[in-house]
Parts: C-alpha cells; structure tokens; sequence
C-alpha cells in the first residue's frame, strides 16, 4: 500500500512522463482495469465487490515512454501490467498486487506494409479489427481472425498466442510473427532477429510470444500477410457421431488438404445452439462445416478431397448455404443474446492433444465433469475448432444455470471445477490451454503442467525480472519482490 506522499511523489513523475492527460486515478476509471472476460472478476462486480483495482492508469504513446515507467516502476517495485483490448478470459490483465496498468492503445500506428516480404509492422496497441481493415484495404488479410476481433488488440494477440479462425491453415499467432521489439522488465528496449528460422542460438521471440507480460512488454511487432484469397468455399454436413467426425478430420488434416476452417460440434452444442443460430431442422448428429480459401483451381481439389473422405465416413452433405450461413454468423456465438453471460456460471476449458488422444480426453472430461458436479448440473459442450497436422484443439465449455450466490462460494466452486477440468486433461495426455492463456486463472497448474521444466520459466523470470515487477501473479510467478 502507497503511503499518500509517495504515491503524489510517484503520480508526478508518471505525469512527467506522458503528461497529466494520460493517466487515470479516479475510481470509476480504475475499476474498469480490474475486470476481463474472466468469470471471477466479472461476478465479483456482480454481487456488488470491488475487485483489485492499479493504483495508476498510464497511457504511453511511445516504447521510449514504456522504457521509462518500467525503471521508475523497477526503482519503487511498483508492478506494471500491460493492458490490450481487455478481452481475455483469463484474468491476465488483474492487478492483483495494485501498481501501473499501461494501456498500450495509444500504439496504435502501422509502421509499414512492405509488398516485397508480404508483411506488416505495426505498434502492438493496435485493434484487431482496425489492423484486419487497413490491410484488406491494400488487399491483405493478416488471416488471424478471432472471435475477440473488434475489441483485442495485436498485443493481446500475441501475448496468450491466440488463435483466429482461420488457423487451421494460416496458423496460430506465433506462426504468423517474424520479430517484435520488446522492453524488457529492466527498461532496456530490445528487437528479436529479424526472422524466427535460424541457427544463431536458442529462439529469443519464443520468450516473449505467450508470456503474458512476464518477460517483456511487446511495442512492436512484423507479422506475415497473406493476399486476400481469391475464392472462399463452404460445405457442411452432419455426422451420426463424434468419432467419425474427429476421423474425417484427422484424415483431411493428415491428407495435408489445408483447409482454412474445420469446425466440428458435438451432438449437444449442434442441437442446443447451432440448430437455433443456423436453424437447422435436426434432432440428432453432429455438425461440421468445412472452409476452404485461395486460388480456385487448388481449393476446388482440395474440397473435393476432404468431401469424398467425409462421405466415407457416413456424413450427411448438408446445403452449403448452412455452411456460409456459419460464416455469416460466427461471431452470434460470443455476443449477446446467443454467448454464455450471467447469471449463469460458465467457462471455456480449451485443450489440444494428438489424434490418438482427442477422443478419449473428450469423453472422460465430460463424464468426470458431469458426474462429480451433479448436484449443480453441470453441463458440458464441445467442439472442435484449430487442427493440426497432428492433433486438434477441443473448444469445450462448462455451463452452471443456477450456481452460488455466495461469491466466495462460487469462487471456491468454479476454481475446484477449473482444477478437475484440467487435471482430467493433462492426465489424458491435453494441455493447460491452447489459446486463451493461462493469467490467474490457470496459475496455480502451471507447474503440475510442467513438472520440475517450469524451473526453467521460473529461471528466465528471476533472470530478467528479480524483482517481479512485471505481471506479478500471473503464469505461475509469484509478488512483486
């Protein structure tokens, strides 16, 4: 806790800094930095409690500017957390021990379109959907489309490696990023080689890509493009069971067919949420849809491979109008009246694991879950989203209609559901999280995930932030010393 001639002292160097207009300290304005698309905080503000709250808001407008408040942060150990578009689900940007939250949406430039490398530069505060916008306009797609599109930013982006829709072909973030600039918890400003493939020692950008703000605070960054496709095709049909699903997939996928998008609900979310969003007439089945993009005469291949291997496999070929119709509306999921909200008890426990794994994790996270939480019947729902040429990503989700009003009660209910769901992933051969991040959520498993590695995180943060000054809490690292 600041003493309040210290906290005067402190307020007038930051003003210093970037000037009294940016930086905010009222109360009203504070709150909004203490809350994320996480549950916890959200129910926090619900059954009317303030959760932690920075002491300071500062809004830089140059990585010199974020030089500066990280060594005055460093010579008062006051935490620092960098702060994106604010929607995360994990609780990463939670001031948990107070401090400076930066908001990096000032940086906000793009720096530079380069033709030749098919690449943008741009300042990392940047909004997803104004980026997406300025490239389609010179006929570009950064391809990392995420539900979060209009509210996160390229930081965000980068800081849980995230994953757009299109990820099944494109990447995930981390593939999409060539170099970043990064300040580093000492003040020192550093830029990554200026390619991520090379022999020159171990990859620095990989320190940085998904660490959350605990090893550096990244101001810019040069990202691959790709050229707005040519074409866009759809196809959807409905499979009689899971397992047929995961293996057309798995076979497209080992096929190298690169489609852009393999979405594929289970039987529960089909009937309970596609059929009402799409309005599809069905009572039973599983739901794909299948995307392909690119130059016409390759795509047109490609699809009629991965349709045939469907058909195989007993799926129904539905309209592709529904296909597009998915296209259309894919973002219905996350916004009201369609996403999940209060006063419901909800979360999205997404894993990846291998192809011979995906589907027993599937079906013994759902009856672990089910049955240990009958009394507040609980419900589970999955589909899956980002494949690979190994594996798949499960996007599953818990949903609790009538949980505690009690906010303690339902803190110790919703960590003891989140300590269940991946404990039963990790023992089925899945992982933490595969593209929301971990933040606070998820910290307490960081090192149950990995065992006497994290020695290794663990070592890199002492190393470059001794005094955790940095995303205190976050990732498994504990206070600022």
């Amino acid at each position: 806790m600041l003493h309040p001639l210290q906290y005067q002292m402190i307020r007038t160097e930051l003003e210093d800094i970037v000037g009294a207009e940016f930086i905010l300290t009222e109360g009203a304005d504070r709150i909004i930095y203490g809350v994320d698309y996480m549950w916890i905080p959200r129910m926090w503000i619900d059954r009317g409690l303030v959760p932690p709250i920075p002491d300071f808001v500062v809004l830089p407008g140059s990585t010199e500017e974020v030089s500066v408040i990280v060594k005055l942060a460093n010579q008062y150990r006051i935490p620092v957390i960098p702060w994106g578009g604010g929607s995360g689900s994990q609780g990463g940007i939670m001031p948990v021990y107070g401090g400076i939250t930066l908001d990096m949406k000032r940086m906000n430039k793009i720096l530079e379109i380069n033709p030749d490398n098919q690449t943008v530069t741009s300042q990392t505060g940047i909004n997803g959907y104004d980026l997406e916008r300025a490239l389609f306009k010179s006929g570009y797609t950064l391809a990392h489309i995420p539900a979060s599109l209009h509210s996160a930013t390229l930081g965000g982006y980068i800081a849980c490696r995230g994953s757009g829709v299109l990820s099944t072909k494109y990447g995930k973030i981390e593939d999409i990023i060539l170099s970043c600039e990064v300040v580093l918890p000492n003040g020192n400003i550093i830029r990554t080689l200026p390619v991520p493939n090379h022999a020159a020692g171990p990859g620095i950008l990989d320190l940085f890509v998904g660490a959350e703000g605990s090893y550096g605070i990244i101001t810019e960054a040069t990202l691959r493009i790709e050229k707005v496709p040519e074409e866009r095709r759809f196809r959807a049909f409905l499979f009689k069971d899971l397992s047929k699903g995961i293996e057309a997939g798995k076979q497209i996928m080992l096929g190298r067919l690169q489609p852009s998008i393999i979405r594929f609900y289970d039987e529960k979310e089909t009937i309970k949420r596609i059929k009402r969003i799409l309005g599809i007439s069905i009572e039973e089945g599983s739901y794909m849809v299948l995307g392909f993009d690119g130059k016409k005469e390759i795509i047109r291949i490609q699809e009629e491979l991965a349709v045939e291997i469907c058909k195989k496999l007993g799926a129904e070929e539905l309209s592709s109008e529904l296909g597009w119709e998915w296209w259309r509306k894919r973002y219905r999921f996350y916004f009201p009246p369609d996403c999940l909200d209060f006063p419901w008890m909800f979360g999205t426990m997404d894993t990846l694991s291998t192809f011979d794994k995906i589907e027993n994790l599937y079906f013994t996270k759902k009856k672990t879950l089910e049955e240990k939480y009958a009394k507040w019947n609980l419900e589970y729902i999955a589909h899956l989203s980002h494949w690979y040429d190994w594996g798949a990503m499960i996007y599953d989700r818990f949903i609790i209609e009538n949980p505690p009003s009690d906010p303690y009660e339902a803190l110790a209910l919703h960590n003891d559901i989140w300590n269940t769901a991946v404990r039963t992933s990790i023992a089925c051969g899945g992982i933490l999280n595969e593209h929301h991040g971990v933040g606070l959520k998820l910290a307490r498993l960081m090192k149950e995930q990995y065992g006497p590695a994290f020695e290794v995180l663990e070592g890199l943060k002492k190393a470059l932030d001794p005094h955790t000054i940095l995303n205190p809490g976050k990732m498994g690292f504990g206070p600022t010393e």
